[in-house]
């Protein structure tokens, strides 16, 4: 899995006040937790584009102060209107305990649904997964050769890998593939010339 690496700053004062004057020099409140003890530290908000506004699942070296750490964004606050990160929460990874994560879906193949006309429609983009940091994969993928129109590739059609748990329900959809309109039209006439 691709590594991030964020440089932090121990926080000396904690509070709402002394997050708004972070945030308000660039800085983001951020605490790393799984640890013996909770550390509190900012990092500069330009530091988390490469974590953040990617489709991609990341491990995190973090290095605050000198002291570094393995860990993985856990989660991440934004201010609904302006969109600053508000806070974000690390959690730090050791070899011999399994996390869960995030990872992206990747489509792999090509849909005969598709290939028809059909648009295929993705209804979850990751899957969370429970697995060992070492076992913790890039992506997830999921064959849609078999994909027809009308129909859809569930949690359960994703074939398993070694040391990684899915966690999501095996009967949800992770993608269909969507008749057109047109398409649609012209089975219903189809149909309808079969049964005359």
């Amino acid at each position: 899995m691709k590594t991030v690496e964020i440089i932090g700053y121990k926080r000396a004062n904690l509070g709402k006040s002394e997050s708004r004057r972070l945030r308000g020099e660039g800085m983001a409140p951020a605490v790393l937790y799984g640890g013996k003890e909770q550390i509190h530290f900012a990092v500069p908000m330009q530091l988390f584009r490469d974590l953040v506004y990617t489709p991609d699942a990341h491990l995190v070296d973090l290095n605050i102060e000198g002291k570094e750490f393995k860990a993985i964004l856990q989660d991440i606050q934004f201010h609904p209107v302006s969109e600053v990160i508000l806070h974000a929460d690390f959690l730090l990874l050791f070899d011999d305990k399994p996390v869960k994560m995030d990872i992206p879906v990747k489509y792999v193949g090509t849909s005969p649904g598709v290939q028809l006309g059909g648009k295929l429609v993705p209804s979850l983009r990751t899957v969370k997964v429970k697995a060992l940091p070492k076992h913790l994969p890039d992506t997830i993928e999921l064959d849609i050769n078999e994909l027809e129109l009308g129909k859809s590739v569930r949690v359960r059609d994703i074939k398993p890998i070694e040391g990684v748990e899915v966690l999501n329900n095996p009967a949800i959809s992770v993608a269909s593939v969507e008749i057109p309109r047109a398409l649609r039209g012209k089975q219903a006439g189809e149909e309808e010339e079969a049964e005359s």
